[in-house]
């Protein structure tokens, strides 16, 4: 078992911050990560099998609502490389100056943050509504192989440019 990590034990330079309790990519991101050598914090709030391989550190948070995507923002630099389906981390994490990117590929930008945003309150809403009447709204449809393909391309692609900036940043 790798050791658990402790506050702040990820470091700084590039990394990859992931917000691991319903991450589907996490074998890519372990895959890309051993590529490039950049270490992942795989942030949680329980416990699940991780790769034993120094580059990977298991955070386990508490069970406090929020608890790993405020670990995860307060580790947030231009350095640091996202990977969640949470809206509202992505925001925080785009705030901080962090890249983001979703598990389908997906890059969230300052410019398409807003919208995200709105779409998940019109979501919250609408489940909110229904159910009274027996209808049901989904949540977004399960990964298919072509969206692992756009994510892994996508997360090199991103460590690759994050890489070269920080290799460009004077010391």
């Amino acid at each position: 078992m790798p050791p658990m990590a402790t506050i702040g034990d990820i470091g700084t330079g590039l990394r990859i911050l992931v917000d691991a309790d319903a991450c589907p990519v996490k074998e890519e991101i372990y895959k890309v990560a051993f590529r490039h050598a950049v270490p992942v914090a795989i942030v949680s709030n329980s416990h699940f099998r991780v790769p034993a391989h120094p580059l990977v550190r298991q955070v386990v948070v508490d069970d406090g609502f929020d608890a790993a995507d405020d670990w995860i923002a307060a580790r947030v630099d231009s350095d640091a490389l996202i990977v969640t389906t949470d809206i509202l981390l992505a925001d925080r994490g785009l705030k901080a100056g962090g890249t983001v990117i979703a598990p389908n590929g997906k890059p969230f930008t300052t410019a398409s943050i807003g919208s995200a945003i709105a779409t998940r309150a019109i979501m919250a809403n609408l489940r909110a509504g229904i159910g009274q009447g027996g209808e049901q709204i989904g949540g977004p449809p399960p990964l298919c192989k072509s969206d692992r393909s756009q994510f892994l391309q996508v997360l090199d692609r991103e460590i690759v440019r994050l890489g070269r900036q920080v290799r460009s940043t004077p010391s």
